[in-house]
């Protein structure tokens, strides 16, 4: 961005600034095709943004080097990730896009750089492990049978967090053994549907999920009927219902809580599946990777954890 604050734009006050948060939002969801999370992650960022500069008697827009600084160094003064201040120059890059052309304007506003994003090896659970966790989902209770199916599909289909909340009944072909799974920006992808992984899910529809729509209030309305995994009052599951069940049956499991987090069954998939073998490319497309380098950290990881066992291990 360039260093300067002085612009020829019209300023405008936090009230209108947050005017137009709302149609933002509908420009990511239809012209962008982004997904939900992403549509609220940036809307939500964007309000601290506004928030800060209501605090600090700061112009919200055009936004000036100076007052991004300062912003940087607020979330850093409280410890905010840098992948989540990435994400929040990223959103703020995509809301001058939409003012610009909401607007109507020739001029063009200099963009905030992306600050660095740090590099962490994505961590994962090792087999052992993952089979404890399946383990600590033993019993013929619905929640319990529930449980076991998503820590099967999440694992045994690298599915992500959000994919196993949105999956639909429809998506589920035992026949072919495949599933669709809906990734980022709705695209959709193929994904092997078999062994443990099916059996586990076959079990849970024909049993426990009868139950958990049965205790939905009102009933659930068209879209949350089809839905593969419903909470105990019966409305589909979210990424926190997703986060809790796995810190649930982790602790169950003697898995430190700090380890676990949303995709960690996804990630482990990962690693354990190029671990025995499984090539890039086909890693790539199971996983939904628009780009190969995302799937190469887990090369990385694994190459790691090899050079480690190489070291250490008596029977290497």
């Amino acid at each position: 961005m360039e260093r300067k604050d002085s612009s020829p734009w019209k300023e405008l006050s936090i009230p209108e600034a947050e005017a137009l948060l709302g149609r933002f939002r509908l420009y990511l969801l239809g012209e962008r095709g982004r997904s939900y999370l992403t549509a609220e992650g940036y809307t939500s960022d964007l309000r601290q943004w506004l928030k800060f500069c209501e605090a600090n008697d700061l112009v919200a827009f055009p936004p000036t080097f100076s007052a991004i600084s300062a912003f940087r160094k607020h979330m850093d003064e409280e410890g905010k990730l840098r992948s989540t201040q990435q994400r929040c120059i990223a959103a703020m890059r995509s809301w001058i896009h939409f003012v610009e052309m909401e607007e109507a304007e020739d001029l063009e506003i200099p963009l905030p750089d992306l600050p660095d994003k740090t590099k962490l090896e994505p961590r994962v659970l090792n087999e052992a492990e993952i089979k404890r966790l399946m383990d600590a989902c033993q019993g013929t209770k619905p929640l319990v049978v529930r449980d076991r199916a998503i820590f099967e599909i999440g694992y045994g289909c690298g599915l992500r967090a959000s994919e196993i909340c949105g999956l639909s009944i429809l998506d589920l072909d035992f026949d072919s053994k495949i599933l669709r799974a809906r990734g980022k920006g709705d695209k959709e992808r193929v994904v092997p549907f078999l062994g443990e992984t099916a059996r586990s899910v076959k079990i849970y529809l024909e049993t426990a999920r009868p139950q958990l729509k049965d205790g939905a209030r009102g009933g659930l309305d068209h879209k949350s009927a089809n839905k593969v995994f419903l909470s105990c009052s019966g409305r589909p599951l979210n990424r926190q219902d997703m986060w809790r069940i796995l810190r649930k049956r982790g602790r169950e499991a003697g898995i430190t809580p700090s380890r676990l987090y949303p995709h960690i069954l996804r990630h482990s998939c990962a690693s354990h599946l190029l671990a025995r073998g499984m090539d890039l490319r086909t890693l790539q497309e199971m996983l939904g990777h628009s780009s190969i380098v995302t799937t190469q950290t887990y090369t990385h990881f694994d190459r790691e954890m090899r050079d480690v066992y190489d070291k250490f291990h008596p029977r290497a």
